[in-house]
């Protein structure tokens, strides 16, 4: 009968410490999967800050929103039920006002600087301002804000945070190149 080699000491320890390696990669890219998910911008709305066919990253890890953020969401009796992407101009508490003669969109009594936004705001939606935004909810506006229907219009309105889909954290410019 023949002896059974020993294994050398070396190709044991390689083993045992990369063994783990496809395990962890595997746990990690379904983690990632379920907490980030690409989200293609459908739409003019926010313009100029986002075009039609840009790809943003989108995450609902921990998503408290925040003035200015942009958020994906969806609102099953709003816009066929289909996720929008707009920003957040006001949270909880806030005093949002809006002055269509001249444009201009007031959060708690102070005018809004927004170099993000294509134009002045001169379009309503049916919502009369000013508003108090409610506990849970969030007041959303696209960027550009004469052709977006977000929290001015009286289907929308106030967002409750429940319907946040999530944070875009990153944006591949992708409508820019398919627009051209």
């Amino acid at each position: 009968m023949g002896r059974k080699e020993p294994e050398s000491r070396f190709s044991s320890c390689l083993y045992e410490c990369f063994s783990w390696v496809p395990v962890a990669l595997s746990l990690l890219v379904c983690a990632a999967l379920l907490a980030l998910r690409p989200m293609a911008v459908s739409g003019r709305s926010m313009e100029p800050t986002l075009q039609n066919g840009d790809l943003m990253v989108v995450s609902a890890a921990a998503c408290q929103p925040v003035r200015g953020d942009i958020i994906v969401l969806n609102k099953e009796s709003f816009y066929h039920g289909q996720p929008i992407v707009k920003r957040v101009i006001a949270v909880e508490g806030d005093l949002v006002d809006i002055d269509f003669a001249r444009g201009v969109v007031y959060l708690n009594g102070e005018a809004l600087a927004e170099p993000y936004i294509a134009e002045p705001t001169h379009r309503e939606g049916g919502l009369a301002f000013p508003q108090i935004v409610p506990e849970g909810c969030v007041f959303v506006m696209g960027d550009n804000r004469n052709h977006s229907d977000d929290s001015r219009r009286l289907e929308l309105g106030m967002v409750d945070r429940r319907y946040i889909i999530g944070k875009a954290y990153a944006v591949l410019p992708l409508g820019k190149l398919l627009n051209q």
